[in-house]
C-alpha cells in the first residue's frame, strides 16, 4: 500500500507541479539549455518521459536511498531528516501533554454529567475549539513577551528550538525548555480539547453499557464500575485516534511552527508546495505514508492491550 501511494503521488505531482516556471518567472529568465540542465540534474524535466524519470526516481531510492534533488538542487533526504527531528522535538511532549489532560479531563467530566465542573470544563473547551490555532500562539506570544519585560529579563523564547551554542548540559536543557514552553502550550491546548470532548463521549456511551450497569448491580461503587470496566472499554477508540494521528502531528503544526520560526516539517511540506518541488512532496508523503502504517499497527496493539476480548480473539 506505501509502495502504490507514493508511486500515485510522485505521478499526481509531476502532472500538477511546474518546477519549469521556478526559472521562467524570473526577469529575466536563464538561457533554456541551462534551465534543462538544471530540471535533467533533479530529474523533474518534463520534457523527459514520465515514466522514464520514474523509474530513475525509483532506482534512486531502491538503491541508494536517495530521494532526489530540490529545483534547487539541494538534496531532499537531508533536508527532511534535519526537520523531522525538529518536528519530533517540536510535537512529543505537546502530544503526550494533550493525552494525559485531555483523556483525564474527559473522564472527570463524564463522572460529573452535568454538574458545575462538567459544564465549566466544557465551556472553556468549547472556547478554545473555536480560537483559531495562529490566534491563540500570538495571544502566547504577547503574554511571554508581556512576561518578560515585566520581570526584566528573557525567560521564554519566541523563536526557534536552540539558541544556546556551549557545551554546558545543564545550560543547553535549560535554554531548550525556554524555546519549548511556549509552542508546546499553543500545541498542548488544541489536542487536549479534542481528547477531552472525545473521551467524555466515549465514557458516557460505556457507562450505560449493560455489563457496567449488571456490575453496580453486584455491588460495585459507581466509580469502580467505571475504572475497571466502562473507562478500559473507553479507551479503545481514543488510543485508534491517537494512533492514526502519527502522521498528522508532525505534518500538521504548519502554523506553530510559522509562528514560532521552527523549521519543522509542517512548515517543510508548504515550502515544497510553494516551490514546485515534486521530490521533496513526494518523500514527505512517503513519510505521512509510513506514519499512518505504523499508526495502524499501533492501533491494533493497543486495542488488544487495552481489551482482554480481542486478544482472546
Amino acid at each position: 500500500m506505501l509502495f502504490i501511494a507514493t508511486s500515485l503521488t510522485y505521478f499526481l505531482a509531476s502532472a500538477f507541479m511546474d518546477p519549469r516556471s521556478n526559472y521562467m518567472s524570473r526577469h529575466p529568465h536563464p538561457p533554456i539549455a541551462s534551465i534543462d540542465r538544471s530540471l535533467d540534474l533533479a530529474n523533474i524535466n518534463d520534457k523527459t518521459p514520465i515514466l522514464l524519470r520514474y523509474a530513475r526516481w525509483l532506482r534512486g531510492i531502491v538503491t541508494q536511498w536517495n530521494w532526489g534533488l530540490s529545483p534547487e538542487q539541494a538534496p531532499v533526504g537531508p533536508a527532511i531528516a534535519t526537520r523531522i527531528w525538529a518536528s519530533v522535538q517540536l510535537v512529543t511532549i505537546a502530544t503526550i501533554l494533550s493525552i494525559v489532560f485531555g483523556v483525564g479531563i474527559g473522564v472527570y467530566t463524564a463522572i460529573r454529567q452535568y454538574k458545575w465542573q462538567d459544564r465549566a470544563l466544557g465551556s472553556l473547551a468549547t472556547f478554545f475549539l473555536v480560537v483559531p490555532t495562529a490566534v491563540l500562539a500570538l495571544v502566547v506570544v504577547y503574554l511571554a513577551i508581556s512576561a518578560n519585560n515585566l520581570l526584566g529579563q528573557r525567560i521564554f523564547y519566541v523563536t526557534g528550538l536552540h539558541s544556546y551554542g556551549g557545551g554546558n548540559p545543564l545550560l543547553w536543557v535549560t535554554d531548550f525548555l525556554q524555546h519549548l514552553v511556549l509552542p508546546t502550550i499553543v500545541m498542548t491546548i488544541p489536542g487536549m480539547v479534542g481528547y477531552h470532548l472525545t473521551q467524555r463521549t466515549y465514557l458516557l456511551d460505556t457507562m450505560n453499557a449493560d455489563y457496567v450497569r449488571t456490575a453496580r448491580a453486584k455491588g460495585l461503587t459507581l466509580n469502580k464500575a467505571i475504572r475497571r470496566h466502562a473507562l478500559r472499554t473507553s479507551l479503545i477508540p481514543t488510543a485508534v485516534d491517537v494512533a492514526f494521528s502519527i502522521a498528522g502531528i508532525f505534518t500538521g503544526a504548519v502554523i506553530t511552527e510559522t509562528v514560532f520560526a521552527i523549521n519543522g516539517l509542517g512548515s517543510y511540506f508548504v515550502q515544497t508546495i510553494n516551490d514546485n518541488d515534486i521530490n521533496g512532496s513526494v518523500a514527505i508523503a512517503a513519510f505521512g505514508g509510513a506514519c499512518t502504517l505504523a499508526g495502524a499497527l499501533l492501533a491494533d496493539i493497543f486495542s488488544a492491550c487495552i481489551d482482554p476480548r480481542i486478544r482472546l480473539s
